[in-house]
């Protein structure tokens, strides 16, 4: 197996871990109730820690689908080398470590930790398109 099926694999599962971060402290907030509701009625805003792991899941969402495309398409093309398992793990590495830092409320050091994990996607992509 490529090792960016790896990745990959490993993605699904931090997609998991957003989910139900973000779902667990919305529901904490709204109750149980509301979770298992059809969700239809009129809420008031979500507490900042609520607010902010969705948009880290969201944000996650996003960017997922890019990886997806270059992590299978430099395996599949056979441009997989050094270079895209590096980027491939620097991308993964990267949005671990986003998670908990937008969790948190960290400003700069999130938006940097999301350049790193742009700037792997950029690697992978140049490779599948160029190289």
């Amino acid at each position: 197996m490529h090792s960016e099926f790896t990745i990959l694999g490993l993605a699904a599962l931090l997609l998991l871990v957003h989910i139900m971060a973000a779902i667990r402290i919305k529901t904490q907030q709204y109750g149980v109730d509301w979770n298992m509701g059809a969700r239809d009625e009129a809420l008031p805003p979500l507490n900042p820690v609520a607010a902010r792991l969705e948009r880290a899941r969201d944000n996650f969402l996003e960017t997922l689908p890019i990886a997806i495309i270059a992590l299978m398409g430099v395996a599949l093309t056979g441009k997989s080398s050094t270079l895209t398992l590096a980027a491939g793990w620097v991308w993964l590495g990267a949005r671990v470590v986003y998670l908990p830092l937008y969790w948190a409320g960290v400003p700069r050091l999130r938006t940097y930790v999301w350049g790193v994990a742009l700037a792997a996607l950029l690697v992978l992509l140049g490779v599948l398109l160029l190289g």
